[in-house]
């Protein structure tokens, strides 16, 4: 890295799947093969380089997307390995942004799940270019076939497959390579490290003819010379054939297929032949858009875009933070030009100088440093004081903005208090490095009892939360069980005018102010018009006006929660010349919320998850009767082989404790994700029962 590289020679890409598929499996596989480690890891053992937390290693699963880089056949392969679990889906958002291309890992028995559907939505939302692999063809129940036709159904694409099965469940030995049609057979108990190229077997040779023939039609079809060459010859050549293929997956017109396990692993060296091959350098992908001005609306079409450019001045997006032993680490994706240890950028996002002190290439939580990064690239800076998820980095002689993220709503709320007076400040400075590194936990301090709120995506994500709280800031809390974060709105207009008056001795206060409250559509969020003419309100008053009412909207007036989804405009007023103020007007306008709040038909809103559940035939019943008990509206039932997933909209209130619940009624047989759909009004018993909660 120290030295410019060739942008064809880099692929900068994430693994992402489901939870449990083998993403992180694959990845220790990557690793052993590319030479990074000379050991394979296990999920199951504890023991795998990218879940380096305590916390993955002990529940085998992936909680922060990791970075590690790789050499193969000559090129620099960064991966970053995305968490499958539905609570740390920002993880795979904030990943997908930076990088060029995707490998989707989608399981042999169960084929597309849900949470591959959700990231496959995110992928497209970025336009990353994935190839698919299908994983674990080892296990019993295990049929290529079946995983590759939900590919189809449930995600809508065109898939062509590169690679047939040999053999199946515990027989599966090998593949057939539909690119070059031969048989790749891997050999017994050398980690996978030696196969042999072999003549594809006579069963397969009907099958692998008209797989060929279908990769040939799709693959040729978006390249002309390629097309004019088979009708000239009645084939092609192979590269010409990669070329194609490579193309058809950039432009996204199909998604090649690979298949193999992993766990067993076969398959692990053609995916990476295949991620040389297929998926995009740098360059051959469009760069990334310039971020819109701040509040405006405009298509994003018309945005224009940065190209990956190493001679242009520099930009690059800071996607991820980690706080370690070290100091904190922000991960960087270089758009544009090059940077040395020791140089200065703006952050444009915020408008401020950063130093850059010491730049790392990062193998997961062991470094190596370099002396500076180019376009392209992905590395670690130490140093950056005030630089957080989605902010832009750029030279200042073209401080650009670069396209930013989107974060999801938290839904679910819990108190935090250290067990010891000692621990206030020790907790809250750890606490602030945590929602730091991790943009979709908030915290707050609740007005009226002083404890510290911390608001996250689900019961997993607080829980490892305060794990890592204990663990690596040594801060004992006690834990408030966990809350729905509730909302509220209004469903009528309504006008109020509230006159504030103080007169106690020398100067006064005084302002008055007519608002007009209206609902708006849900996620609008709070907007704020000024209709005032000729003077009424002073124009420097009407600043504290919009401050007064956005401020006193965090508090409710039915039961004290957030106030969301209004707009408030003002329409008149009145002001003295001397008992007038910015605080008079701010009081005067806190006091109009809450009068006239009442009086426009406030309602709780509750926030309803999209919950999907997994579970054997023999169990639908209890599955779907449960969540009608629980005021879950299901939306479709879909059969797989053995199983049925079962999707419905439920209220998050409803959901606590699920998991166990779900398992005693299937007998440890279902499983289920759920993720934040949309905010709906309670039921008047319901909100009659927060109501005197809070009263």
């Amino acid at each position: 890295m120290s030295e410019k590289s060739d942008l064809s020679l880099i692929r900068n890409i994430g693994i992402t799947a489901h939870i449990d598929a083998g993403k992180t499996t694959t990845t220790e596989r990557i690793l052993y093969y590319t030479g990074v480690s000379h050991k394979i890891g296990e999920v199951h053992e504890g023991n795998t380089t990218t879940d380096y937390m305590d916390q993955e290693r002990e529940r085998g699963i992936t909680i922060t997307s990791a970075a590690v880089t790789c050499e193969w056949d000559g090129h620099r392969i960064n991966i970053i390995d995305t968490p499958g679990h539905i609570d740390f889906n920002i993880e795979v958002n904030r990943s997908l942004r930076v990088l060029d291309g995707a490998v989707f890992i989608i399981e042999g028995v169960a084929g597309v799940q849900p949470q591959s559907e959700t990231n496959w939505r995110l992928a497209d939302r970025y336009n990353v270019p994935r190839i698919i692999f299908i994983n674990k063809l080892d296990r019993t129940g295990a049929d290529f076939y079946r995983a590759f036709d939900t590919l189809k159904e449930k995600l809508d694409i065109v898939a062509i497959p590169l690679q047939l099965p040999i053999g199946a469940e515990e027989n599966f030995v090998g593949v057939v390579d539909l690119v070059e049609m031969r048989a790749i057979i891997w050999e017994g108990g050398e980690l996978g490290a030696k196969f042999h190229y072999a003549e594809i077997p006579d069963e397969l040779k009907e099958k692998a003819a008209e797989a060929r023939q279908e990769l040939l039609d799709t693959a040729l079809a978006v390249d002309n010379a390629a097309m004019e060459e088979y009708f000239d010859k009645g084939d092609v050549d192979v590269a010409t054939l990669k070329r194609c293929i490579k193309k058809g997956t950039i432009s996204g017109e199909f998604r090649p297929v690979l298949c193999g396990t992993a766990f067993k692993n076969k398959g692990v060296q053609p995916l990476l032949d295949a991620v040389i091959d297929y998926l995009p350098a740098p360059d051959d992908v469009a760069g990334i858009r310039i971020a819109p001005p701040e509040g405006e609306e405009v298509d994003e079409n018309a945005l224009p875009i940065i190209p990956v450019d190493p001679d242009g001045k520099f930009a690059g997006l800071a996607f991820k933070i980690i706080n370690d032993k070290y100091g904190t680490l922000t991960f960087v994706r270089v758009y544009r030009g090059v940077l040395r240890s020791g140089d200065s950028v703006l952050n444009t996002t915020k408008d401020h100088k950063e130093r850059i002190g010491r730049i790392f290439q990062m193998h997961a939580d062991k470094r190596q440093e370099v002396k500076e990064v180019h376009a392209g690239d992905i590395a670690a800076f130490v140093g950056l004081k005030d630089t957080q998820t989605g902010d832009t980095l750029a030279d200042a002689a073209d401080p650009v903005v670069l396209e930013r993220m989107s974060f999801p709503v938290p839904v679910i709320d819990i108190s935090v208090e250290p067990k010891t007076k000692d621990g206030v400040e020790k907790m809250t400075l750890a606490l602030q490095k945590l929602a730091g590194e991790d943009p979709s936990l908030r915290l707050k301090t609740d007005q009226e009892t002083g404890q510290t709120i911390l608001s996250g995506m689900g019961e997993l994500h607080l829980d490892i939360i305060i794990d890592r709280l204990r663990r690596e800031y040594g801060v004992d809390a006690n834990i408030g069980a966990p809350q729905v974060a509730y909302r509220e709105t209004i469903t009528q207009p309504h006008v109020e005018t509230y006159t504030h008056k103080k007169q106690s001795g020398g100067s006064g206060q005084f302002a008055e102010v007519k608002i007009e409250f209206a609902p708006l559509e849900r996620n609008q969020e709070i907007q704020f018009e000024n209709k005032v003419v000729g003077g009424t309100v002073p124009k420097e008053y009407i600043p504290a006006v919009e401050k007064g009412i956005r401020m006193q909207s965090t508090t409710g007036v039915l039961a004290g929660f957030p106030t969301v989804d209004f707009k408030f405009t003002l329409l008149d007023g009145k002001y003295h010349d001397v008992d007038s103020s910015a605080l008079a007007f701010e009081i005067a306008a806190k006091a109009c919320f809450r009068e006239g709040m009442k009086k426009a038909g406030p309602v709780i809103l509750e926030p309803i998850m999209d919950v999907e559940v997994t579970t054997p035939n023999d169990h639908v019943g209890d599955v779907v009767g449960d969540l009608n008990r629980r005021r879950g509206m299901i939306q479709n039932q879909e059969s797989s082989g053995s199983t049925v997933m079962v999707r419905a909209l439920v209220p998050l209130k409803e959901m606590f404790g699920y998991i166990s619940h779900l398992r005693s009624i299937t007998k440890g047989r279902a499983s289920f994700t759920m993720q934040f759909h949309h905010y709906d009004p309670v039921p008047r018993n319901v909100a009659e029962e927060i109501v005197a909660k809070s009263a």
